[in-house]
This record gives structure tokens, sequence and C-alpha cells, in this order.
């Protein structure tokens, strides 16, 4: 396999898959090189989501399927419990550490 012509081949769908979420309103955002932890938390969030919420969606067509993206997210941020979160909800679990005091302005750090 030549890697410069992969390499190539990589970055041209990473150029295109960034454009169309950037059409769909979305903001493509990287994971650190050395960081599974975030990799496995990002394959964790799609695995749920996709068991949880998007194989009870109408898929007919992407305008349905986007219609439905924002009631999906909230609940899954509003209601669905995570196991990595004693069982809260993200909003939950967030509001509990700010009125324990706990929050320090950074993103979530599940313990």
């Amino acid at each position: 396999m030549n890697t410069n012509r992969h390499t190539e081949s990589v970055e041209v769908i990473s150029h295109d898959t960034r454009r169309i979420a950037r059409s769909l309103g979305l903001k493509p955002v990287n994971t650190p090189v050395c960081s599974p932890q975030s990799n496995g938390m990002a394959e964790s969030f799609v695995k749920t989501f996709r068991r949880d919420y998007v194989s009870r969606m109408d898929l007919s067509d992407a305008t349905r399927v986007l219609a439905q993206l924002p009631a999906a997210f909230e609940h899954f941020n509003e209601v669905h419990p995570h196991s990595g979160l004693k069982i809260c909800s993200p909003r939950e679990f967030r509001q509990h550490r700010q009125r324990l005091g706990q929050s320090n302005g950074q993103a979530l750090n599940c313990e």
C-alpha cells in the first residue's frame, strides 16, 4: 500500500466529511491524537445513540431524521440515565456537581 496515497485519500475524506457536517450546521471537532479515552467516549455515545434513539426514528429521508435529532439530543442530555454518571442524565450530573461545589469550569470529567 502506498502510504502517501492512503494519507491523501484520508485527507480528502476528512475534508468532505467536515464540509458535509458544516452544511448540516454541525461543528467538526477533533479528539487529541494521544487520547484513547476521548475516542472511547465518542464510540460509546454513538453506540448508545444508535441503540436508544436512531433505532426508533423514522429514517425514511434525511429531512425527517434531522427534524428528530433535537428532541433525541434533548432527551439524551436531560432524561437518559448514564451508568458512568451514577445513573443520572448529563444535566442532572452537572447540576449535582455544581451544588456540591465540584465544578471546575472544564468539560465533564466522570470519575
